[in-house]
């Protein structure tokens, strides 16, 4: 399927591999409900198309991945005495929370900032250009955080992620990088979307059910006791080993050949 909700996000799918784009350069890509509404539309459409097993996102343009929420769209609602933020808006629909455990790589090139940031905080993995910038520059308008508040301090040391809220200020793709905020750095746009669907083709290559499987327990299990944890992977490494597909990797190795997963 191609483009399952409106122009703002775009959504295409080729070779088991989903492909959504961030679809307002004008605008740096600024999450307003139109974007968010398709980008929960894609989450879904993920989450429930079985030939989906591995999704890349971006933003068009070639100048941000996202600028965050759309502070145009924000002031107007202030002013019709609505709420400043509507009911989908990124921070009401943190995709763990919708059950989407296929793997989501973040491709960015440009502004990744405020709510931009946090949507490539949600990805699992994230590579980033040369030129990318990342921060949280809400206090400046008055506006917290959402996702950023909670979690960049659990994905980066504390002083660094404080520095990065507190001040505003936006760092660089290498700050970044050395932060454990972003997984690879390479030089421009091309080589960010050629390795980004290098690392979904070699999650290809992994059985679907277990590929799955890691990214909820990892999600699910960090916020859970040692005890808890362990009990919640075994369970759901039970239903994986249980699978057909447990039964078609060793086969496959056995005989030498490429594994046809079944995703059952």
């Amino acid at each position: 399927m191609t483009n399952p909700t409106n122009n703002t996000v775009i959504y295409e799918k080729k070779e088991n591999i989903a492909y959504v784009t961030l679809n307002r350069p004008e605008a740096l890509n600024a999450l307003n409900s139109s974007v968010n509404t398709g980008l929960h539309n894609a989450w879904m459409e993920i989450k429930n198309d079985p030939e989906v097993f591995v999704a890349i996102v971006t933003g068009a343009g070639g100048k941000a991945f996202s600028a965050g929420a759309d502070l145009k769209e924000v002031n107007e609602r202030q002013e019709e005495g609505l709420s400043a933020f509507s009911e989908s808006s990124l921070g009401s629909q943190y995709i763990p929370d919708l059950g989407v455990w296929k793997p989501i790589i973040a491709a960015i090139d440009g502004f990744c900032v405020a709510g931009g940031l946090e949507l490539a905080m949600q990805c699992d993995i994230r590579i980033a250009s040369k030129k990318s910038q990342f921060g949280l520059p809400e206090p400046r308008w008055s506006i917290m955080p959402g996702y950023g508040l909670h979690y960049l301090t659990r994905m980066m040391p504390l002083g660094d992620a404080l520095k990065i809220m507190l001040t505003g200020e936006r760092i660089s793709s290498e700050a970044a990088l050395r932060s454990g905020l972003i997984q690879e750095v390479v030089e421009d746009r091309d080589e960010v979307m050629e390795t980004c669907l290098n690392i979904a083709e070699q999650i290809k290559n992994c059985a679907p059910l277990a590929v799955q499987a890691i990214k909820e327990i990892a999600y699910t299990g960090t916020y859970m006791s040692p005890e808890n944890s362990q009990r919640f992977a075994k369970e759901l490494s039970a239903k994986v080993l249980d699978s057909e597909d447990a039964k078609e990797g060793p086969l496959a190795f056995t005989e030498r050949r490429t594994p046809e997963w079944k995703m059952r």
